[in-house]
């Protein structure tokens, strides 16, 4: 039963964990965390293995009603669109929206588990316990075994409930797959990613416009840019693992550094250690998580990444998990046992978070490919103007993921393929500029395909 003062575990203490057990205290349980890495908070920055994350509307709204966004505001720097850097070093910016409070922010993924990590151990009840690594469970005893890796030990912790926020290499996923009590699987995309950075000018300036996620794209692959509070860019490169130009094929300096000054000239004069990033940085997973349910019986449950990890180009992983932790808060209102909380949070859940992947993967092609093309540029202008006549009815599809909480995942991806069809047939054949859009059919067709969203509480 989820009665109030139970204490509850939490394998993963990242970001979903933090803000999960901020949640769950609130509630009146006490919450162990259990984390196999050094405290955050103590420990320096691992280099070379994350990629910055976009704090949007789901994430911010998780955070506002958790009581702990105040605590973090002054580190986030706003980005209000995309600035896209082609060959020739020119550069044009696409905006995320049209209104003063459509941005997305940089936040950097230490310093944000940092910060909800200071605001948990605040609370009477929490106790967090780092260096200590999940490593089995044992469902018929209903017992967990956890590796003490300081002391060398091994403890065994009751479930009933654990959950599990430990990420896309999820042990306890992978455990309850190994005993054929759920479905699970690791799709890898062929990309992979490696990062660089581009440090702040001598007096700790930025040397790009920091307003801006910045990105080179190059076809099959790209580079991009995310500013951090220090003036310097967190850049990341996606690319092949395998093939003619690929992270394996690049292995001698000579090659990347011809590489990384060919694909992106620009950047690759503001990255003076670009080569010695390269080499000494690994080749960073990219792949979706699928699996079902998320849970066995009462006794264990996966929440966020571990469930239903993502690929990173719709800038939508973070704020996922965090709407993941307020549905799992959402759920504990109207039932008495865990497994129905479980249960309740899965079926609510899975449809978006399946929304939310394939958006991704299909938004990886549009950075690295679409986004330089007139058609495309065309259409863009046009979701904005279709938004500024008809702003209860077309909501552009990035839009609505990006920037409306209260629109679900799955909502945002139908009426996006209805409004990509509509974007194509309305600007078909002759049409180069949004002078030549016909408005008066576009009227009809919205009204006729795109029923009105609810207003905004």
């Amino acid at each position: 039963m989820t009665k109030q003062g139970q204490v509850v575990r939490i394998i993963g203490a990242g970001p979903t964990g933090a803000l999960l057990a901020i949640l769950l205290q609130r509630r009146g349980h006490a919450v162990e965390l259990y984390e196999g890495r050094t405290d955050p908070r103590t420990a320096p920055i691992e280099s070379g293995r994350s990629i910055n994350l976009a704090l949007a509307d789901r994430g911010i709204h998780a955070l506002r009603l958790a009581g702990v966004f105040e605590d973090l505001e002054h580190a986030l720097l706003p980005m209000r669109g995309r600035l896209i850097h082609d060959p020739q070093g020119g550069t044009s910016l696409q905006p995320y929206g049209q209104r003063p409070n459509e941005v997305i922010y940089s936040v950097s993924r230490h310093r944000l588990n940092q910060a909800l990590l200071e605001v948990a151990a605040r609370l009477p009840g929490v106790t967090a316990h780092f260096e200590h690594r999940f490593e089995a469970a044992e469902f018929d005893e209903g017992m967990a075994l956890i590796r003490d890796l300081s002391h060398g030990r091994l403890i065994t912790v009751p479930m009933e409930p654990l959950l599990a926020t430990d990420g896309a290499g999820s042990a306890m996923r992978r455990r309850l797959q190994s005993l054929n009590l759920i479905d699970a699987r690791e799709t890898d995309l062929e990309h992979g990613y490696k990062e660089l950075s581009i440090p702040a000018d001598a007096a700790g300036r930025f040397r790009m416009a920091r307003d801006a996620l910045h990105i080179w794209p190059r076809g099959n692959y790209m580079l991009i840019a995310l500013p951090n509070a220090d003036g310097s860019f967190t850049a990341t490169l996606f690319l092949p693992k395998r093939g003619e130009l690929s992270f394996e094929g690049l292995n001698s300096a000579p090659d990347i550094d011809r590489f990384l000054s060919e694909s992106f000239p620009d950047a690759r004069e503001l990255m003076p250690n670009a080569v010695a990033e390269f080499i000494a940085n690994p080749v960073g997973f990219l792949g979706t998580v699928s699996a079902s349910p998320w849970h066995y019986r009462g006794l264990a449950a996966l929440i966020g990444d571990s469930a239903h990890a993502i690929v990173p180009f719709h800038g939508q992983g973070m704020n996922c998990c965090f709407e993941d932790c307020l549905e799992f808060d959402a759920c504990m209102d109207g039932y008495s046992s865990w497994e129905s909380v479980f249960a309740e949070f899965f079926a609510r859940r899975k449809p978006n978070t399946d929304a939310i992947a394939a958006m991704s993967l299909d938004n990886y092609l549009e950075m690295r490919e679409r986004v330089v093309h007139p058609k495309f540029q065309l259409q863009q202008a046009l979701s904005l103007e279709l938004e500024s006549r008809h702003p209860r009815r077309f909501i552009p599809r990035y839009s609505m993921v990006m920037f409306h909480h209260e629109i679900p995942y799955e909502t945002a991806r139908q009426r996006g393929i209805i409004q990509g069809e509509l974007l194509a047939e309305l600007t078909a054949g002759p049409v180069l500029s949004l002078a030549d859009v016909d408005f008066d059919r576009a009227q009809r067709e919205i009204n006729a395909r795109l029923p009105p969203l609810p207003a905004r509480a």
